[in-house]
């Protein structure tokens, strides 16, 4: 290949037809893009759904969000493969702070990086030597305004759409199929192309040699801060927003140097901000139905016809349309009936809050934030381990709906994939369907609650306390009263105001039940004491019948974590002590849990071997229950103990339970000491 082949339009059809560069629309990229980036099959309230990977990758990434990423996926895919939603816009709505603007930003940054790759970048074309023709003044190189693929230009090189086959056939390379396959994403240039087009045929007499030296083919810019390729637009007030900020409006500077009136290229497009993605771009509209209603208008246009049409002038623009609303926005506008046709052509996504305690984990992580924190004195300020935990789940509760099925604590528990007592995750759907009947938006599952914006306002609350920066330490125990100032202060409603700090007592008390297995392993001096006591009760129920059962009661058996051989003493005493704890008082009630707690170990154990029934809380909760009693009892209980340090022996345990938890267990001393101390009170107590 020469050197001067390169940037040529023949150059460029070579490397189509070779594979090299790659002719396909918006929605055909977003497509490849992910499902190039792999998929697996994941379950999430008792359904079964897909997880694409590409939303799962970096440093900060979209948490949850399954429904809303298989509805967007499936939207780009049925448009991509030629179906109605290539005439429509994707509409994220939802409370503020539930991810929607975050999704679609992510999304954006994802596809330049993949548009960065080599293979995949964007090509359009210039037309050079315009000066030449005498009516475009001292204009010498005009670029395509909507960043036109070059493809477009070879199939409307000619006005005979013949020739223009024949062309692709000849001097391209392409076999008829190719062609055709080609054909079936034409669309016409844009009208000032096009009018620029013909004015060089007649410069050059049609011939086809000289014209396309005329044609310079040129990457197009992926520059985010210039908005092209993915670009946003914000709702504006009513007297600053106007349809130029979108189309573009007629160049002064540009009528200075063009003779011919008629010349659609006086219009600057590039004003606007769609043709800045016109050429296989996303344009990203937030908060949408904010805007007045002759812009919505035209973006109705817009989203329908895929086109930019200014005083009769059209420019076809291969743009993939994402928008999002709030609630309360988006229902206003349902209200007003004769706004029905934009409603029409939107693909509507209700956005919910995440609702898995667990992942809300991540969430939580994003809001305390990825820097080393530190006091307002510039000292290191220490995480105390248990904050995540307790702000995640005091969040996710507040998004859960109240139910008469099912209990606050069980509806978080079965939302998270875990057990929840007797309730299986069948009542858990047949809730979740039962609310999302609801025609208010608002009442269905997951859909109320404190969002992310909250959380973030708690932890600048939680930092910037005098107890925060005096103990240098965020604090589990004080993010209760951080949480409590969000819900007075900016939640509006009073009934969910209400429902809020109801929440947050229940949370409380899964705080307490948290700190009891806490102070068990600091009291053992062992990070996973209970958990090694929870898999031993679940392991002596499974081998009390064993037929293997010596006189000695010594059960052997196969670890599924470790693949080795184990020896375990059954101790029937203990097991029952259990069972009173989770008040089993008849043969039937324990034979019947045991039965469950097999059946579940027989489930997960296939699946998980390394899970270990932590999330069975009422189980937890009675071993720990059990130990501690068990194992002072001559200094009658560890809060006893803990709480009157005035003789040796009891300052001596204090002591060793500190440096276990400032050592084993990731405490610094100002948590630790907070800890204990609320241990030692009857506060939030079950």
């Amino acid at each position: 290949m020469a050197s001067n082949d390169i940037g040529t339009l023949l150059h460029h059809l070579t490397e189509v037809k070779e594979g090299k560069r790659r002719f396909e629309n918006a929605f055909q990229a977003v497509t490849r893009m992910i499902f190039e980036g792999g998929i697996e099959k994941v379950m999430v309230n008792t359904r079964t759904t897909f997880d694409f990977k590409i939303f799962r990758t970096g440093r900060k990434h979209p948490v949850g969000m399954y429904d809303e990423i298989n509805s967007f996926v499936s939207f780009v895919k049925d448009a991509a493969e030629g179906g109605s939603s290539k005439e429509m816009a994707y509409v994220l709505v939802g409370e503020p702070g539930n991810g929607k603007t975050f999704f679609v930003e992510y999304l954006c940054g994802k596809y330049r990086q993949f548009l960065a790759r080599e293979g995949n970048r964007r090509y359009t074309f210039r037309f050079p030597g315009m000066d030449r023709l005498g009516s475009y003044g001292k204009i010498a190189v005009i670029e395509s305004q909507t960043y036109e693929d070059p493809m477009v230009l070879a199939m409307n090189l000619f006005l005979d759409p013949d020739d223009n086959r024949r062309f692709l056939g000849e001097r391209g390379g392409f076999n008829e199929v190719e062609i055709d396959t080609l054909f079936a994403s034409y669309r016409p240039l844009g009208a000032d192309t096009a009018y620029m087009w013909n004015d060089i045929r007649s410069y050059t007499g049609d011939d086809i040699d000289a014209m396309l030296k005329f044609v310079e083919i040129i990457p197009v810019p992926l520059t985010e801060s210039l908005g092209t390729v993915t670009g946003k637009y914000p709702a504006k007030d009513k007297i600053t927003s106007s349809a130029v900020d979108l189309l573009g409006e007629e160049s002064i500077q540009r009528m200075l140097h063009i003779t011919d009136t008629n010349n659609p290229y006086r219009f600057d497009l590039r004003r606007g901000a769609l043709a800045r993605v016109a050429g296989g771009g996303i344009h990203f509209v937030d908060e949408l139905y904010k805007n007045k209603k002759d812009l919505v208008q035209v973006y109705l246009g817009v989203i329908q016809n895929r086109t930019i049409e200014i005083d009769g002038y059209r420019w076809p623009i291969d743009t993939l349309i994402v928008a999002t609303s709030n609630n309360s926005e988006f229902n206003r506008f349902l209200s007003e009936k004769e706004e029905a046709p934009i409603i029409d052509r939107c693909r509507i996504c209700y956005v919910s809050h995440n609702t898995h305690y667990r992942m809300q984990e991540e969430l939580t992580n994003y809001a305390v934030g990825g820097e080393t924190k530190t006091t307002l004195t510039r000292e290191d300020l220490h995480i105390d381990p248990n904050l995540n935990y307790t702000t995640s789940v005091a969040v996710v509760l507040t998004r859960l709906p109240r139910s008469e099925k099912l209990t606050p604590v069980e509806t978080l528990k079965l939302a998270a994939g875990e057990v929840a007592g007797e309730k299986s995750i069948k009542t858990l759907a047949e809730v979740i369907d039962a609310l999302n009947q609801d025609p208010d938006i608002t009442k269905r599952f997951g859909q109320k609650g404190i969002g992310q914006r909250n959380l973030g306002r708690t932890m600048q609350i939680l930092a910037e306390s005098s107890e925060t920066n005096e103990g240098r330490c965020m604090v589990a125990l004080d993010v209760f009263r951080a949480l409590e100032r969000v819900i007075l202060d900016y939640v509006t409603d009073a009934a969910d105001r209400g429902k809020y700090l109801d929440d947050l007592k229940i949370a409380r008390g899964l705080y307490r039940e948290r700190i009891m297995t806490e102070m068990f392993n600091a009291y053992m001096d062992e990070p996973y004491a209970i958990r090694r006591d929870v898999m031993n009760y679940v392991n002596m129920i499974i081998g009390i019948d064993a037929e293997n059962l010596g006189p000695d009661r010594i059960w052997k058996y196969k670890d599924p974590q470790t693949g080795q051989l184990k020896a375990l003493k059954i101790d029937e005493r203990y097991v029952r002590n259990i069972e009173d704890r989770l008040g089993l008082k008849t043969e039937e009630q324990r034979e019947s849990f045991r039965t469950s707690i097999r059946k579940i170990y027989g489930q997960k154990i296939s699946v998980e071997p390394s899970y270990d029934f932590m999330d069975n809380l009422d189980l937890v909760k009675a071993v720990t229950d059990v130990r501690l009693k068990s194992d002072i009892a001559g200094a009658g209980s560890l809060i006893g103990a803990l709480a009157n340090r005035t003789n040796e022996e009891n300052q001596k345990l204090y002591d060793r339970m500190i440096e276990t938890m400032l050592k084993k267990l990731g405490y610094c001393r100002t948590c630790a000491e907070k800890t204990i101390e609320y241990f030692c009170t009857q506060e939030d107590e079950a």
